[in-house]
């Protein structure tokens, strides 16, 4: 293997010091032309390249950014990295993007790593419900700011989407179409996100008139297609079945209905469905899909900006004050869910 060219085969090679190949490379102003050139081509001749990470450890500041999602897999978290890649950019940064897989486990495992690697910080959308990995992290003393998720019992920052508020859009919609018995495909229940669109569900439900029992819950363990006909199935089975369906997001969704369209079940005549998030592929679907939307890409962009925001302040005299920021979530109506009762 062919051994990495340092700074001092540079300056042997230009016929120069390491401080003077150190200035052309940092401080070319201060270098005469002439030197400057000559050592340009040395350094075009060698094909060096200077140590980034051994730079940002002698100066205490990386230039990386960590976002840690439960599942790039969903298009809805894809759109919250490239908000959080456009805002670390636009400051000079990078994102090192890693995927929990809703994994306990493999979120620990990341979170070690952005703290060896002495990331400028993370933007984490947190999986394990203990919370115990998130306490072991904060003893780094690197910042994070929680996406997708409300900062509770804990001072942090946090950007959010009223989920509470989402699971009553979508189901005030399908209790003001007709249905009066409705499924929701829950996803895991430890999830904050899962538990807080069924509270709104249950919500929308109150405010009708009807019971909870009017709201049959199928958990899955995962948020993806995969689940989401397996959910499909089991509503099949259901002797008294819902003539409505409200998924924790639209990847379950899209199982759904493609476990309907197997079975001969006609959407939304027969049954209706809402998913949650509105990715690009819904509206895609073969039924286009009503979902609730969230403003993903906004979501990212707000969480860098504050981290960025804590992480100067901890270098500057400007002051950081950890905020909490929700936002409103909207109702998008497509096909899926528009059959008259």
């Amino acid at each position: 293997m062919a051994q990495s060219v340092g700074i001092k085969d540079v300056a042997r090679a230009a016929g120069v010091s390491v401080g003077t190949v150190s200035n052309v490379i940092n401080r070319p102003d201060t270098v005469a032309t002439e030197t400057r050139a000559r050592v340009q081509s040395a350094i075009d001749r060698l094909g060096y390249v200077r140590s980034e990470s051994a730079r940002q450890l002698r100066a205490g500041r990386s230039r990386i950014m960590g976002l840690l999602v439960l599942d790039m897999g969903n298009p809805f978290f894809v759109d919250v990295a490239r908000g959080a890649e456009r805002a670390a950019r636009e400051a000079g940064l990078g994102v090192m993007v890693c995927n929990s897989a809703q994994s306990a486990g493999e979120e620990a495992d990341y979170l070690s790593l952005f703290a060896e690697q002495r990331v400028r910080g993370v933007l984490l959308t947190p999986t394990d419900a203990s919370g115990r990995n998130i306490d072991t992290f904060r003893r780094h003393n690197i910042p994070f700011v929680l996406v997708d998720r409300v900062a509770e019992g804990t001072t942090e920052c946090s950007v959010s989407v009223d989920d509470v508020a989402g699971g009553a859009l979508a189901v005030r919609h399908l209790v003001d179409a007709g249905h009066r018995s409705i499924a929701y495909v829950s996803g895991p229940p430890g999830l904050n996100q899962v538990r807080d669109r069924r509270t709104g569900a249950l919500n929308a439900l109150a405010e009708a008139g009807l019971g909870p029992d009017r709201l049959r819950e199928l958990p899955t363990e995962r948020l993806d297609v995969a689940a989401g006909r397996d959910a499909g199935a089991r509503l099949l089975g259901l002797a008294d079945r819902p003539t409505a369906v409200f998924c924790a997001n639209d990847l379950l969704a899209l199982g759904v209905l493609q476990a309907m369209y197997a079975a001969g079940i006609t959407v939304p005549d027969d049954l209706a469905i809402v998913g949650y998030d509105d990715i690009e592929f819904a509206a895609a679907a073969a039924v286009p899909l009503t979902s609730v939307r969230q403003p993903a890409v906004t979501m990212g962009a707000l969480a860098a900006e504050l981290l960025l925001e804590e992480t100067e302040a901890e270098t500057g005299t400007k002051r950081h004050e950890h905020r909490r920021v929700v936002l409103q979530p909207e109702l998008v109506v497509r096909r899926s869910s528009l059959s008259a009762r």
